[in-house]
């Protein structure tokens, strides 16, 4: 399967959002990536349902929904009803990770756990069967524009190995720093969806950028 590229709306301009939206309808990109961050979990505040709805309105792909927000379980169902068609949430912020999962998928989403960087892969081992993706968090989450933590190269091939013996299906979404110069790199050590923000939206073209990630040579890309 072609790895996926998913753009971070969070770096999109507001003031022009239904435009940036259909920009992304146009381009070679899968899915739109939304940033729910509550200003608790994460040291920033981004945007909520208004904004969700207004997305899915124009939206021709699905909605990849990130939820940096502590206590997720208390809104799973209302971000399902707004559009939301993946919904992550954090190993990090969920005491009971296995109850949330089923939740989300009880509401006809795919199920999703980001783990920050210093969280290790293994402790998804007793639910990696449960999910359809894991989210690699290869900055720390809260704000766009931070540097790609090399160490994160070395979470994806573990968990690339981990899932091949219990869910051989899993997505690995890598999100923070992911540029056209190292998405190869990326994909070799295993993984197979990407969120890009500033990358795209700064780019002089935005979808010509998006078709580069998309069609990334594998062979010629470093960290």
């Amino acid at each position: 399967m072609k790895h996926i590229i998913a753009p971070s709306i969070l770096s999109a301009d507001f003031a022009n959002l239904q435009r940036d939206t259909e920009m992304i309808n146009m381009s070679e990109a899968d899915w739109f990536h939304v940033d729910v961050m509550d200003g608790v979990f994460v040291h920033n505040i981004s945007f909520g349902f208004p904004v969700l709805k207004a997305v899915k309105k124009y939206a021709k792909k699905p909605l990849d929904v990130h939820l940096m927000i502590v206590n997720p379980e208390k809104y799973i169902q209302e971000f399902a009803s707004e559009g939301a068609d993946i919904i992550t949430v954090h190993y990090e912020a969920c005491t009971h990770l296995h109850r949330v999962v089923q939740m989300i998928k009880a509401v006809g989403c795919k199920a999703c756990v980001a783990l920050n960087p210093h969280t290790p892969v293994s402790l998804l081992k007793d639910i990696l069967v449960d999910l359809d993706m894991v989210l690699i968090m290869s900055v720390n989450p809260g704000f766009g524009g931070q540097q790609f933590i090399p160490q994160s190269l070395n979470k994806i091939v573990e968990l690339r190995k981990m899932a091949n013996e219990i869910n051989s299906n899993l997505l690995i979404e890598v999100d923070g720093g992911v540029s056209s110069s190292n998405i190869g790199s990326l994909i070799k050590a295993g993984a197979n969806a990407f969120v890009a923000g500033n990358a795209i939206y700064a780019a002089s073209n935005p979808t010509d950028m998006i078709a580069t990630m998309k069609n990334i040579d594998i062979t010629s890309n470093q960290i």
